[in-house]
């Protein structure tokens, strides 16, 4: 068995919009609580009303990420009246380039067959022996996603290119554990950017810290309260009204970084700090360097 992947995937799920325009939650394998089950309708793009649709989006609750998948369904095929779906996949581990491999393979299975059968054999598959291969629908191989490459995926470099020496603040917000949330609408833009940023503490490779994909919710709220430090993403602009939330607030579509008042002695810019942001913005701008190596070299330098 994979044991490991046993470990880890938690379960799979499926939401429909049909011709009436309703929205349902209609299968899960095993089983997901009451509560998570609408954590993930909210975040469903098929439940957000005159929004558009996003292909894939990802984020953490209760210490379980979850990963959307939404298709809308362009020719007639094996499932009626269903005119976009979302299958929900919900894990212990974060690594969105692995479970969106996967869920393109399932999302393939489903519209084919019309039911979440073939669906479930290959999920039960990757479960028990980290692969499910079909020559029609495609294939996947657990073992080909390294957590590492996940870590990788988001970009310091663009990071270090739209705040420069501000960088600083992020970096030692994330050394000391402190609180930072970050706007912006897009939810691809605010997934892209905050995933990147626990990177700074490369040494600690923890990217439980990061929450990219919140609404200003008491359930979430209360959630993300229990973390002493996070990476949260908000697209509401009204999180930045919400001091109680933040030490460090990032507003993306502006570039802005600004401190709370409360975290202004410990963020505060020092002779070491300026030096930090000039290492990291020299290593950053060589466009020679991957981000990886960007990673090492400040580390080593820092």
């Amino acid at each position: 068995m994979a044991s490991s992947e046993a470990h880890l995937m938690l379960s799979v799920g499926l939401i429909e919009k049909d011709a009436n325009g309703d929205t349902l939650w209609v299968w899960c394998y095993p089983s997901v609580t009451a509560e998570v089950r609408q954590i993930l309708l909210s975040k469903c793009c098929l439940t957000q009303d005159g929004r558009e649709l996003h292909s894939f989006v990802f984020g953490q609750f209760r210490r379980t990420w979850y990963y959307i998948t939404t298709v809308e369904i362009q020719e007639p095929t094996a499932l009626k009246k269903v005119t976009h779906f979302s299958l929900v996949v919900t894990t212990k581990d974060f690594n969105p380039e692995k479970y969106a491999a996967l869920s393109r393979v399932l999302c393939r299975l489903y519209i084919k067959h019309g039911s979440p059968v073939k669906m479930m054999e290959s999920y039960i598959s990757v479960l028990t022996k980290g692969i499910c291969q079909s020559d029609e629908n495609g294939s996947f191989l657990n073992k080909n996603y390294d957590v590492r490459l996940a870590y990788l995926a988001g970009s310091l470099k663009d990071v270090v290119a739209q705040f420069g020496m501000e960088s600083v603040i992020l970096y030692t917000a994330l050394m000391l554990k402190k609180r930072i949330v970050v706007h912006h609408p897009r939810i691809e833009a605010l997934l892209e950017f905050t995933r990147a940023l626990p990177a700074f503490t490369w040494h600690r490779k923890d990217w439980s810290i990061l929450h990219p994909y919140l609404h200003l919710t008491e359930v979430e709220l209360d959630d993300l309260r229990q973390c002493p430090g996070y990476v949260a993403g908000f697209t509401n602009p009204e999180v930045g009204n919400r001091a109680d939330l933040f030490d460090v607030y990032v507003n993306l579509p502006d570039s802005t970084i600004t401190v709370s008042p409360d975290a202004k002695e410990a963020l505060a810019m020092g002779k070491v700090h300026k030096d930090i942001g000039q290492l990291i913005v020299q290593s950053a701008e060589d466009a020679e360097r991957t981000d990886a190596q960007v990673i090492k070299q400040s580390l080593n330098d820092i």
